[in-house]
């Protein structure tokens, strides 16, 4: 049924839930595209942070971000899927924005994302990435949630 998936992958156990989900999904026939956004880190203006590296620190978290698509791509792999992978900026843009853009862009059928199923405050405080990609997207959304929500 759908041919190209995307699944944002962040390192969690959620982001692996859903990247089993995809799997299932793609069933051998759909390409699965991985995709992890990352975001620019501000140098705070504040003292006892000016001797902090900037550079080197962005560079770590795109680093990071290899690494996380790296190894969910070998997963997937593992598993019989057809994967392709996607390291995305922010570039000050809302990651539900970005993940959206990439969805109409690649263009995908189907997007897959795991959401940590929070509620009450900690979901006011902390938002959610998979909420707001279901509300922008263009696509379908698949949530799946987290075994335990962090109520």
């Amino acid at each position: 049924m759908y041919q190209r998936i995307l699944v944002p992958v962040d390192g969690s156990a959620t982001s692996e839930r859903a990247l089993q989900e995809a799997i299932k999904l793609a069933a051998g026939k759909a390409q699965l595209r991985l995709a992890h956004v990352t975001e620019e880190i501000y140098p705070l203006d504040t003292e006892g942070y000016a001797y902090i590296d900037h550079i080197a620190l962005q560079e770590a978290v795109r680093h990071t971000g290899e690494r996380i698509l790296a190894q969910a791509a070998e997963e997937a792999q593992r598993l019989g899927a057809a994967v392709e992978t996607i390291l995305l900026e922010a570039g000050g843009e809302r990651v539900a924005d970005v993940i959206e853009g990439e969805a109409r862009n690649w263009p995908a059928d189907l997007i897959v994302i795991g959401t940590h199923g929070r509620t009450g405050l900690n979901r006011l405080l902390l938002g959610s990435v998979a909420e707001g990609v279901a509300r922008v997207a263009s696509v379908p959304v698949l949530l799946v949630r987290s075994e335990s929500s962090e109520g």
